[in-house]
């Protein structure tokens, strides 16, 4: 309903109406309520007025050219959105998506265009519910100032400058507590029986990249083909297991005390879990990019680009010409950002790795007091005391990483990145050596350093039982209890309430964290597996048991426990080629420290330096081995290579379409730096 007058959304009554729509063809009979924008208590009705003019003012005179609702009345503290068809379509081939052609091909989406396109006049059809929803807060990002003005209701020295970012500027001053998409009840209880609350095994990963959008979608796609992944190292650590004469608790506890036939056969067992682990994550590895392509494309997600981009929302600087696209905006130089992070971010990056470093003194520290414990008393208490300084560097561990993921971001936010890939990459670069340094440093140097195999077994059976119960009571039971006691008494709501009380209620729930954390702690268990496996068979068995569970908590935690995140259309690699390839050392290293492998060195007269220079041809031929794997399966398929390189090409020629030279010095390169 485009027109005055109060108006039904859901099965409730609100408000005076929705703004007016400039373009005939994008009047329609129905309003989909998408986003949620909650207002502070003492916003006056004036400045609630104004902000909602701006938002439906066309993009050409500033506006973000969407629509807005007001909820009771103008004195209300909320503010409900949706967007008419042109907008999003515009948005759409700004995103770069790509959508089904009439000819049922998938097509980087022109709005010139839009009629060839199928279900283009149909939004809720043509669009995902997580794409229309991102599509009103990257409209909502991009609003900025025209000119300097003053904004009603505020006190006369605030005033906006010219290209400020309007929605930011306004959060700052607490007009705008909250912006929050708005869940859909129905969709939402189809989706859950779908997907966790039945007995089926195989996710409705379409269903979800509908209504959660395609970053949370290829989460869960990655999660699910990474634990049915584990299933033939964990058959094959189970089966080393039981022949090998040892069960778990032995396993974990370290012990050597077994026969020559069956130390013999363990170490065998050893070597053929090594040269497994190192196949194996080549081969999970780019099957899974073969598999993300085919969903990059039956997403639309295959070629995402911003078309002359406006620059983040937290990106500031002086206001000048943008040599690129020719437009007037805040510019910040390559030199500044280069100066903040060589004398910010790389030194305080080094003191948390110089931390990592002190909790690993101490761990050893503590793991010789206990064992010179153990030794003066030899009881039951001692022996339990002896798994303690472990737990206590692994809980020291997780803290610190919480820790410096809020402080990595605050770095970034410092650097001033304009573009939103290039602060995700460096935030990305700045947790991930974080992470490889305070998850690893303890394995690899009680492996390359002590070389004490009891010891790296004990603590890697630790770090895998104790870290997955602190994620689980973390990121599962902890939440729960919060909504169960806490937050779930403050929004009871029944079929009769009025329904701004509803999604006033949606806003009570905490805001989601984020993947970034779960793809850190897969990360993490592919280290596991990927390096240290080999002494500990019954790593994967552990992993799989937690990530047959992680799937259903992870599901019931989005749907029931967090608001319904922003997910803006993504296309996701997950590349942990570098642990891959840093498998092969670590796995021949360890082969190094065997006693069978060096008893039977020894008979034959093979002398240390020998010995290390076998493990260094062994090695060079399974790097060879993996890169020859690398070739035969490739990335993607060769008919989706070729639909990529053919709309990446269409694309280039769309840009080139825009540039006026008059106004701009475009160039080739610069369009492909736009693509890339």
């Amino acid at each position: 309903t485009q027109t005055p007058g109060r108006l039904k959304l859901g099965a409730a009554t609100i408000g005076p109406g929705w703004t007016k729509v400039s373009c005939p063809c994008c009047v329609s009979e129905r309003v989909e309520p998408l986003v949620l924008v909650k207002l502070g208590e003492k916003v006056r009705p004036e400045t609630k007025r104004w902000l909602i003019r701006v938002i439906g003012t066309p993009q050409k005179e500033g506006g973000a050219a969407l629509l807005a609702h007001p909820g009771e009345d103008a004195s209300g503290d909320i503010i409900v959105l949706s967007a008419p068809r042109c907008t999003l379509l515009k948005a759409t081939e700004e995103l770069g998506l790509c959508k089904t052609y009439h000819n049922e091909e998938m097509e980087a989406f022109s709005y010139n265009d839009r009629d060839n396109f199928k279900n283009a006049d149909n939004m809720e059809v043509f669009l995902t519910l997580a794409e229309r929803q991102h599509i009103v807060k990257y409209e909502l990002d991009g609003l900025r100032a025209q000119r300097d003005l003053r904004v009603p209701g505020l006190a006369d020295n605030y005033t906006l400058q010219h290209r400020d970012n309007i929605w930011q500027k306004l959060g700052e001053a607490g007009v705008i507590v909250d912006t929050l998409p708005l869940h859909n009840p129905d969709q939402l209880k189809d989706l859950s029986e779908a997907w966790y609350s039945g007995n089926q095994l195989a996710q409705p990963l379409d269903s979800v990249n509908g209504y959660f959008g395609s970053s949370v979608a290829f989460y869960f796609s990655f999660l699910d083909f990474y634990t049915w992944s584990l299933l033939p190292p964990a058959i094959l650590g189970l089966s080393i297991t039981y022949f090998s004469g040892r069960c778990m608790n032995e396993s974990v506890s370290g012990s050597l005390v077994t026969s020559d036939e069956d130390s013999g056969l363990a170490v065998s067992g050893q070597m053929v879990q090594a040269v497994f682990s190192m196949l194996w994550s080549t081969v999970v590895m780019e099957l899974w990019k073969r598999r993300s392509s085919s969903l990059s494309y039956r997403w639309g997600t295959m070629h995402l680009a911003e078309r002359f981009a406006e620059p983040r929302p937290g990106f500031h600087g002086d206001l000048g010409v943008n040599p690129v696209t020719g437009r007037v905006e805040p510019l910040f130089s390559e030199w500044q950002r280069d100066l903040r992070m060589a004398l910010v971010s790389v030194p305080v990056v080094g003191l948390f790795l110089g931390l990592v470093i002190l909790g690993m003194l101490c761990f050893y520290w503590g793991e010789a007091q206990v064992q010179q414990l153990h030794r003066d008393w030899d009881s039951l208490l001692s022996q339990t005391l002896l798994y303690m300084p472990s737990v206590l560097h692994i809980a020291y561990t997780n803290v610190l990483g919480t820790v410096y993921r809020t402080v990595a971001r605050s770095l970034t936010e410092y650097e001033n990145h304009r573009e939103e890939s290039s602060f995700e990459n460096h935030l990305t670069a700045k947790v991930l050596v974080f992470t490889f340094f305070n998850c690893f440093a303890v394995l690899f140097h009680i492996a390359f350093y002590k070389q004490d195999v009891p010891l790296l077994r004990k603590r890697l059976a630790s770090l895998l039982i104790v870290t997955q119960l602190l994620n689980q009571v973390t990121e599962v039971v902890i939440p729960f209890l919060v909504d169960r006691f806490i937050s779930a008494p403050n929004r009871t709501e029944s079929e009769d309430d009025p329904q701004e009380d509803k999604f006033r209620n949606q806003s009570n729930l905490p805001v989601f964290p984020g993947l970034f954390a779960e793809y850190i702690e897969l990360l993490v268990q592919f280290g596991y597996l990927s390096l240290f496996s080999c002494v500990f068979p019954l790593t994967a068995v552990l992993l799989l048991l937690n990530n047959l569970t992680e799937i259903r908590t992870d599901a019931y935690k989005i749907c029931n426990l967090f608001r319904k995140p922003f997910s803006p259309p993504r296309g996701q690699h997950v590349a942990f080629e570098i642990l891959s390839f840093v498998s092969v050392v670590s796995n021949c290293w360890l082969l190094l420290l065997s006693p069978w492998l060096q008893k039977v060195c020894q008979e034959g007269g093979l002398s240390g330096t020998n010995l290390l220079l076998l493990a260094v041809l062994v090695e060079h031929v399974l790097i060879f081995v993996k890169v020859v794997l690398t070739v035969l399966i490739p990335d993607e398929p060769g008919w989706i290579r070729k639909k990529r390189e053919h709309i990446e090409f269409t694309s280039m020629q769309a840009l080139r379409e825009q540039v006026n030279p008059s106004t701009t010095r475009f160039t080739d390169t610069k369009i492909q730096l736009y693509l890339c």
